[in-house]
């Protein structure tokens, strides 16, 4: 169980001097992106066979089961304040009713390519919330970082097969509010994963979000025909309850202890990267010149915000 613990949970004095190696960071947030930017389409496929609602139940119950036996064990290791124990709460609501539900419901009635779009702005909200909650400097190349790669991530969705018109303003709003609501619980969660760490932040956000939301998810998925839903539908659930909902969630709040959060959001840009090139290949959607010409720009941008100088700092 030690070894649980030390991997679950790393204090704040470790994590402020530095114990994990940039390169090591690197390979983490690349593994993550290419999760998650897999959701975009694979989360799509789903939605194709099963109304969003009952989706997002199936998902995040599945989800709470893997967690529930690891938080129960690492419950005894730090005792949980009940203020923060409200906090996770608030979390969990955050993350669940008002992040992933939403976010399902939004990509049920827009497309990929306009989801992949919309969390590419992910960036700017964390950017902004970490200069007024955490304090975090403006730097120059860091907002230069965030303009250049949010601009390759345009060239890229607007030029290939995307259409944008009225028929996709509900689903587009929806997943803009997903994303405020994912860049303010990053904000939010930062203190709690130094203290507790990052699984049983996330874990316990999570099943309090799932825990509200059950009662009427419960209610979509007796009322759903469940026996249609295709190896394909089953594999998009468990994608996103597995990959997506536990071991990429852990991922982002583990690395975002060891990284300022303005930091890690720069390098998000290289997400829609990804979601597009695996769009192509699930949906097949043409890879352009757009694409390759906007990949480019894009990752110059994330670049750029990781080049090791001194910045000057606005103001």
């Amino acid at each position: 169980m030690d070894s649980i613990r030390s991997g679950f949970r790393i204090d704040s004095d470790s994590a402020a001097k530095g114990g994990a190696a940039d390169w090591q960071l690197y390979i983490i947030i690349l593994f993550h992106q290419v999760l998650t930017a897999s959701a975009f389409p694979i989360a799509k496929l789903g939605l194709n066979e099963i109304d969003a609602y009952t989706y997002a139940f199936l998902r995040f119950t599945i989800a709470s089961i893997i967690y529930i036996p690891v938080l129960l064990k690492l419950r005894k290791y730090r005792k949980m304040s009940g203020r923060d124990h409200f906090r996770i709460f608030i979390l969990g609501l955050i993350v669940i009713p008002l992040n992933q539900v939403v976010f399902l419901v939004g990509q049920s009635k827009t497309s990929a390519g306009h989801a992949a779009l919309l969390f590419a702005m992910v960036p700017i909200f964390i950017y902004v919330l970490a200069v007024i909650f955490l304090k975090e400097r403006i730097l120059v190349r860091r907002v230069l970082g965030i303009v250049i790669a949010g601009a390759g991530v345009f060239l890229i969705l607007y030029g290939g097969a995307e259409r944008f018109g009225k028929e996709f303003l509900v689903g587009d709003m929806l997943i803009l509010i997903a994303v405020i609501a994912w860049a303010g619980a990053t904000i939010m969660a930062k203190s709690l994963a130094l203290k507790y760490g990052a699984f049983r932040v996330i874990g316990l956000a999570l099943v309090y979000g799932s825990a509200v939301y059950w009662p009427y998810g419960l209610f979509r998925a007796l009322n759903a025909q469940l026996s249609d839903l295709r190896w394909t539908g089953w594999f998009s659930v468990i994608y996103m309850a597995i990959p997506v909902s536990v071991l990429a969630y852990f991922l982002w709040y583990w690395v975002l202890k060891y990284m300022e959060a303005s930091r890690l959001a720069v390098i998000q840009n290289i997400q829609p990267v990804i979601a597009a090139a695996v769009a192509a290949v699930i949906l097949a959607e043409p890879v352009s010149r757009n694409f390759i010409l906007g990949g480019a720009v894009a990752l110059t941008g994330v670049i750029l915000t990781e080049i090791k100088q001194k910045a000057e700092t606005l103001g």
